[in-house]
C-alpha cells in the first residue's frame, strides 16, 4: 500500500515495524515458557495447596462427635433405665425381639431413650431408620418417606421406618397423613412426644398404635451412664475423674436427663484444669440450671397442678417449693396470682374471707412490681392460703346449684320477687307479697326464694372450721327463727 503523503508512510513503516517486534518478542516468550514453565507462589486456603499443579486434597479430620451421640447405646442391653418397658418379659422389650414392632407411641420427657430405641427397632428389624422432627418437616416431606416405603413394601418386601419426633406440633390434617399408611402396613412407625398423646394427637392415631410411657431416669441409672462415660473408650477414655461429690452434682443437675448428664460432664471435662472434675467445675461449666417446663406442655398443668393440691392440703413447705420451680421454669406471675385467687375461694372460701384479700393483694404487687420483685407477694399470699383454715362449702354450693339450672326446668322468677317497675308490672302481680327484711326483728322473713320445684333446698353448707363456724351456728338460728315465722303465719 502507497501513500500519497510522506508523513503519513513514516507512520505505516513505524507500525509495521513496532507489529513485528511484538511477535518476535512473544514468540520468544511463548518459547522460553514451555521450556522454563513459571512457578506461582504457594498459596495455602484451609488445607488446599496450589502452587501451579493440582494436589490431592487434604481435609483435616472431622471433629469428634458429641459425647452423648458417642454414647448413645446399640443394643437393648447397653440400654440403662427404662425397666417397666425393657426389662426381662417387659412388653416392648418382647415386642422388639420377636420382631412385631409396626406402629408404637414413645411418650415421655426429653433425654429418656425414646430416640435410642428407634434405632435399635430399626436395626433388628433392617429398616433403614428415617428421622423426622415434626417441627420442620411438613407433610411433603412425610409423605416422601411413606410413599417410598410403600414402594420398596410392594416391590421388595422390606420397610422403611419412619421416626416422627415431636409429633404433638402436626394438625389433626397432618396426622391423618400417616392413617392408610399404617393401615396398610407399608412402613415402621414411631411417632415420639414430650406431650400428653391424649390432648396432641387423635384418636384416629391412637387407635392405631401402641402406646409406651418413657419416665425420668433415676439417680442410679445416671450415675451408670456417668461413670460407663469415663471409662468407655468411645467417652473419655480415663483422661479425667470425678472428685468426690462431683457425681451427686451432676445427678441434681441431670433431672433425669441422660442427654443433659452427659452434656454436662463432657463441658465440665473440657474446661477442666487438670483430670480431675469436682463439684465446683459442673457448677461453673453449667451456670444456671436448665428447668423442664413449659408453658403450654404437662409441666406446665403439672406443676401448677402440684401447687394447688399442697396449699388445699395446708402444706406450706410443699407450696413454697412449687411455686419456686414455677417461678424458676419462667411461667408469667399473673397466672400464678390468678391461681392463688381461685384457690382462695376454692379451698378456703368463708372460713377466712381474708385469703382472697391476699390472693388479691398478691396480684397487684404482680402488676405494679412485676418480676422479680413480685416473688414474695406471691409466697405470702400461697403461705397464707395454706396455713388458713380449709373449706370447699363455697365450691361445692355453687356446683350442686349449676347442676339444678342445668338438669331441672328454669321455672319463672316468683312473682313476688319480680322488679315492678312500671304501672302494668304491677298490675300483674309483680313484686306482690314481697316483704322488705328490714321492717322484721333481725331482718328475717318467712318468704321463700327458691323457685316452688326447689323450696328447701341448701346448696351453702358451711363447714365447722374457721369462720364458717360461726355462719352454720348463726344460719342455724336464722333457720329456726324463720320457721317460728311460718308457724305463725300459717
Amino acid at each position: 500500500m502507497q501513500a500519497s503523503d510522506p508523513r503519513q508512510a513514516v507512520r505505516l513503516r513505524q507500525q509495521s515495524r513496532s507489529t513485528t517486534e511484538v511477535l518476535a518478542i512473544g514468540a520468544v516468550n511463548y518459547t522460553a515458557a514451555r521450556q522454563n514453565p513459571p512457578r506461582r507462589s504457594s498459596v495455602v486456603a484451609g488445607s488446599i495447596r496450589y502452587d501451579g499443579r493440582m494436589e490431592p486434597l487434604k481435609f483435616a479430620p472431622p471433629p469428634p462427635a458429641p459425647l452423648a451421640e458417642r454414647m448413645r447405646p446399640q443394643t437393648l442391653d447397653d440400654v440403662v433405665g427404662q425397666e417397666s418397658l425393657l426389662g426381662q418379659d417387659a412388653p416392648l422389650r418382647t415386642l422388639i425381639e420377636r420382631d412385631m414392632v409396626q406402629a408404637v407411641l414413645f411418650w415421655g420427657p426429653p433425654g429418656t431413650g425414646k430416640t435410642t430405641i428407634g434405632r435399635i427397632i430399626a436395626e433388628r428389624s433392617h429398616a433403614s431408620f428415617v428421622h423426622l422432627s415434626a417441627a420442620l418437616a411438613g407433610v411433603k416431606d412425610v409423605r416422601k418417606v411413606l410413599d417410598e416405603s410403600q414402594r420398596r413394601f410392594r416391590s421388595e418386601g422390606r420397610r422403611d421406618l419412619l421416626f416422627l419426633d415431636e409429633i404433638h406440633r402436626f394438625n389433626r390434617a397432618q396426622q391423618d397423613v400417616l392413617l392408610t399408611y399404617l393401615e396398610e402396613g407399608s412402613i415402621l412407625f414411631i411417632g415420639a412426644t414430650t406431650e400428653n398423646p391424649s390432648f396432641a394427637l387423635t384418636s384416629a392415631l391412637l387407635s392405631r398404635s401402641q402406646l409406651f410411657c418413657f419416665e425420668l431416669l433415676g439417680d442410679e441409672a445416671i450415675g451408670q451412664l456417668v461413670r460407663r462415660a469415663l471409662a468407655a473408650e468411645h467417652g473419655l477414655a480415663g483422661r479425667v475423674r470425678l472428685e468426690d461429690g462431683a457425681l451427686q452434682t451432676l445427678i441434681a443437675f441431670a433431672d433425669g436427663d441422660a442427654r443433659r448428664v452427659l452434656t454436662i460432664l463432657e463441658l465440665a471435662a473440657s474446661t477442666a484444669a487438670g483430670d480431675v472434675i469436682d463439684s465446683a467445675g459442673i457448677e461453673r461449666a453449667v451456670q444456671r440450671k436448665g428447668l423442664r417446663y413449659d408453658r403450654s406442655g404437662d409441666q406446665h398443668y403439672d406443676l401448677i397442678s402440684a401447687l394447688h393440691k399442697s396449699v388445699r392440703n395446708s402444706d406450706p413447705d410443699a407450696a413454697l417449693y412449687w411455686l419456686a420451680r414455677i417461678l424458676e421454669g419462667g411461667e408469667d406471675p399473673r397466672f400464678l396470682a390468678r391461681r392463688l385467687i381461685r384457690m382462695a375461694s376454692e379451698d378456703i372460701g368463708l372460713a377466712d374471707p381474708q385469703g382472697l384479700y391476699q390472693a388479691v393483694a398478691a396480684w397487684h404487687a404482680v402488676e405494679w412490681l412485676g418480676v422479680p420483685e413480685c416473688d414474695l407477694a406471691l409466697a405470702q399470699a400461697a403461705v397464707y392460703l395454706a396455713c388458713a383454715p380449709k373449706s370447699n362449702a363455697l365450691y361445692a354450693g355453687l356446683g350442686r346449684a349449676k347442676r339444678d339450672v342445668r338438669e331441672r326446668t328454669a321455672e319463672p322468677v316468683p312473682l313476688h320477687l319480680r322488679n315492678a317497675p312500671t304501672r302494668l308490672a304491677k298490675d300483674l302481680g309483680h313484686g306482690a307479697g314481697y316483704l322488705y327484711a328490714h321492717d322484721f326483728d333481725e331482718a328475717l322473713t318467712p318468704m321463700t326464694c327458691l323457685p316452688p320445684s326447689l323450696e328447701g333446698t341448701t346448696y351453702y353448707r358451711p363447714t365447722s372450721r374457721g369462720d364458717e363456724a360461726k355462719i352454720a351456728a348463726r344460719l342455724r338460728r336464722w333457720r329456726q327463727i324463720i320457721a317460728k315465722q311460718r308457724e305463725r303465719s300459717a
